[in-house]
């Protein structure tokens, strides 16, 4: 339930893009985002780290797009987010402690040398993530960027969290088969 409330902001962003403009969008983009996150707040008493970033640079270049009138605003938002959860895993990286296994360690026991490499592979897959919209939002259409920041980059991330999970049982199963 509470990974499908991330998405509304993103659903209704898209609906109003395409039945009116990027404006509208943006301007709905804030104030669903707002309300997502004063939801969470309610009803978990707990706003996740992530979740208080992308809310601060949805307002934050939301704001610019609308101020300014330009739509490069918030094509950029989507790379600066990226490139934050990137430094971010890498910086936990550094400081020995990866974050991917302080948000999946309750649920996994793995070998801290296999913690390393999935973090490490985060890093990277947000890296890619942060060049390809680059690309794609200053390269192409703005509907195009829309499509792919929405499905594009949705599409990608379940199939790098399914890929993950597939080496994490490849590499792992005696730690994933014990309960």
């Amino acid at each position: 339930m509470k990974q499908l409330l991330d998405f509304i902001p993103l659903i209704i962003f898209f609906i109003l893009f395409k039945t009116y403009d990027i404006y509208i969008a943006t301007a709905s983009l804030m104030i669903t985002t707002a309300m997502q996150v004063a939801y969470t707040w309610f009803a978990f008493k707990k706003i996740e780290k992530m979740q208080l970033i992308t809310f601060l640079m949805v307002t934050l270049f939301g704001s610019l797009t609308l101020f300014m009138h330009d739509a490069n605003f918030i094509k950029w938002k989507v790379t600066i987010i990226y490139v934050l959860f990137a430094l971010f895993l890498l910086g936990s990286q550094l400081l020995g402690k990866p974050a991917v296994k302080s948000m999946l360690g309750k649920e996994l026991s793995l070998p801290d040398s296999l913690w390393k490499k999935i973090n490490l592979a985060w890093v990277c897959f947000f890296c890619v993530c942060a060049i390809a919209n680059v690309y794609v939002a200053f390269y192409m259409s703005l509907d195009v960027w829309v499509n792919f920041k929405v499905f594009g980059l949705l599409i990608l991330t379940i199939l790098f969290t399914i890929a993950t999970g597939l080496y994490i049982y490849k590499k792992a199963p005696e730690n994933i088969n014990k309960e």
